[in-house]
Order: C-alpha cells, then structure tokens, then sequence
C-alpha cells in the first residue's frame, strides 16, 4: 500500500492532505523521514510516525463512520487550530479519531462532513470526481441581475482560471444559489466578487446526495450505512453542462 494511502486508512488525514504532510517531512518510517507518498508499506506496519506518533491500520472490522456536521461561523475546518478556535472536530466529540472532508471558510456555515474514511474523503474532494457542491450565498449590491447570472452559470475568469460552468438561481435580490462541482479555494467568494457582488454570508446546504435539512446550527449527526453507501457513488467523471435555472422564489435566510 502506498503511504499516502496508508496513512489516509488510518484515519491522519485525507490522502491529499496526507501528501502534504509527508512533502513537509513530518512522516518517517522505521525512524526515517520518508517524502515519497508512494512508498510502499505494508497494511501490517508499526514502525510509520507523524509528528513522532506511531501511526496503525484499524482493523479489518473497522467501519467508515461519517458525521454531517452545521458548522457554525467561527469555527475553523481543522482536528486542532493554534490559535485556540474551536474546530468542527471538536464540536463533534466522536471517541475515534475524525477529520474534514474539504472546508469552509472560519466566517462560512453548514454542511460539512467528518469522517475516518480516507478513501470516501478522497472521493468527495478530489476534483476528479466532480461532486457537486450547493450554497446559498447573500451578496453585496443587489439586486443580483439576470446578465450576472449568466456570467456565474457560464464560468467567470479567475487568476487561476477559468471555472467550470455551474447551476446559479436567483432566491431573493439579494441572495442566490450555486452549484458547482469544483473545489478551489474561496471559489464562490471569489466568483461572487469578480461579477461585482461581494459575499456576505454563505452557507453550504447539500454536497454529493446529502441535505443539510433542518439541522440546527452547532448540532450534527451520524450517517446512516445507506447514507455513507449513496456518498461512496457521488460524482461522475464528466458532467454535461448545465443549463442557468430560471428566478426562483425568496428561500431560506442564513443562521
């Protein structure tokens, strides 16, 4: 098994955030910094370290266990922060050790899932698989127009690209929804401020099949076997492009 891979099992993180991890040389085997994620290991070995700490393969009867979280503002998309913030790891509490799956921003709210699947992590982040993301977003300068909701749909020019095309609805004057597939960093605030329409909440309501619903903010729960079986065949490899949805009718305001 590849180490990326291996430590991505044992639940240190997703298999990308595990590359960095050993690109940043805190991974040695048998005492050794190792930098090359695809060293093999053995599914039986006891001698990899982060940071020091001995890092195991759970069991073979170990289950995926998958929380669904309603992050609040404030609190960071990390298992620990520096800074003292509090983190979406904290807030659920699980006796087995968890991390994210992607982020939101500190100041952004709602879905957001925990986990110690690292390959259901990487299927849900990896660009690849084009799992699409939906936020409801509350701009600056309304009323958002139609033309600007053509623009959003059909990709805006970013310093790092152009973005795929996306699905975008008008909710209110000052509020739209939009769905997109990537995962870039601050891609919808970046979105947003490039059509002339500044963030000024966001919240992320649905990622792959899953809804955040009614769950109140703060609060979260486990997934259901059925649940994390839907998320393992989120995502496609090619997705048409989609069509601007027409205005819809004023939805739900941000907590």
């Amino acid at each position: 098994m590849r180490l990326a891979k291996f430590l991505a099992h044992a639940g240190v993180a997703s298999r990308r955030h595990a590359e960095q991890l050993i690109a940043g040389g805190r991974v040695a085997i048998a005492g050794q910094v190792v930098r090359d994620p695809a060293r093999d290991v053995p599914d039986n070995a006891t001698d990899v370290t982060v940071d020091r700490g001995v890092v195991k393969l759970p069991s073979k009867a170990a289950a995926s266990v998958v929380y669904l979280l309603n992050k609040p503002a404030g609190v960071v998309s990390t298992a620990s922060d520096p800074g003292g913030n509090p983190t979406v790891v904290g807030l659920i509490g699980a006796p087995m050790r968890l991390y994210p799956v992607g982020r939101l921003d500190v100041d952004s709210t709602g879905l957001i899932l925990l986990t110690n699947d690292g390959d259901l992590a990487y299927r849900l982040t990896h660009p690849s698989f084009e799992v699409e993301k939906t936020y409801q977003v509350q701009v600056a300068h309304p009323p958002v127009r139609g033309q600007t909701l053509k623009l959003l749909a059909e990709g805006i020019e970013l310093e790092d690209g152009r973005t795929a095309p996306a699905r975008v609805r008008r909710l209110a004057p000052d509020r739209i929804e939009l769905t997109i597939h990537e995962g870039r960093k601050r891609q919808i605030k970046r979105m947003c401020e490039a059509v002339g329409h500044p963030v000024v909440a966001l919240e992320r309501v649905r990622l792959g099949p899953l809804r955040l619903g009614d769950l109140p903010s703060g609060a979260a729960r486990r997934l259901t076997t059925r649940e994390i079986s839907l998320l393992r065949k989120a995502g496609r490899r090619h997705l048409a492009r989609p069509r601007e949805q027409a205005p819809g009718p004023a939805g739900p305001g941000f907590r």
